[in-house]
């Protein structure tokens, strides 16, 4: 009838509190969920191009493992990720095993990181070093965050060119032409530099047409 008031029950108000306290939690989890897409380079192999999406959910321990088949590299060695700043110096560093140091400083083991727990930015750039004899590393920038979706297994989008040795000979290395510094030169490349390889590579991203089957390898 117009003009009558309509009574709400206490359990009226209680339904309503539930439904909206409901939808912002599920708001806020979506907003949880996010592909991370991430470009992958050498400065050894010029060729050398990876493209691999992943959950923000997964490990570091899977992006190991992504990193690993799409190269053909053996996981049996020891490696690690370095996150670092937009100079490529390196700030944090993500081993494949604890390694045991004595000092003070925290330690952080790749299958108890989140991807999502560490990374926030586009743009933010990592190394991930597989020779550790030689400090020899992969370049990865975080190219793209997608919100809003999410993935069982990490995906390779992107493989171009043959990945660089994964070991080489130590005698192969010229102790003045090596340097695990990237302001210096670096073993397969003297005239290596940061700036190029953001310039030729990273930059270039969005204009590298994607293959139109992604690569399922769990």
């Amino acid at each position: 009838m117009l003009g009558c008031e309509i009574k709400k029950s206490p359990t009226f108000f209680l339904f309503f509190k539930l439904f909206i306290t409901f939808g912002m939690s599920n708001t806020n989890e979506k907003n949880k969920i996010m592909i991370f897409r991430f470009l992958i380079l050498s400065d050894e192999a010029d060729d050398f191009k990876r493209e691999i999406k992943i959950g923000s959910d997964a490990t570091f321990y899977d992006f190991f493992k992504a990193i690993m088949a799409s190269t053909g590299y053996s996981d049996k060695e020891m490696t690690s990720f370095f996150i670092c700043d937009d100079d490529w110096r390196k700030r944090m560093e993500i081993t494949l095993v604890e390694m045991g140091s004595s000092s003070d400083e925290d330690s952080y083991v790749m299958e108890d990181c989140v991807l999502g727990d560490y990374l926030e930015d586009e743009k933010q750039k990592l190394m991930f070093v597989f020779d550790y004899m030689t400090e020899r590393a992969l370049y990865i920038e975080l190219s793209e965050i997608i919100p809003g979706k999410q993935l069982a297994k990490p995906v390779i989008s992107l493989s171009e060119g043959e990945a660089p040795p994964q070991f080489i000979q130590l005698e192969d290395i010229k102790a003045d032409t090596f340097s695990s510094d990237l302001g210096e030169t670096f073993y397969g490349d003297e005239g290596f530099n940061a700036d190029e390889l953001d310039r030729e590579g990273f930059d270039g991203l969005d204009d590298v047409p994607l293959e139109s089957g992604e690569e399922d390898f769990y």
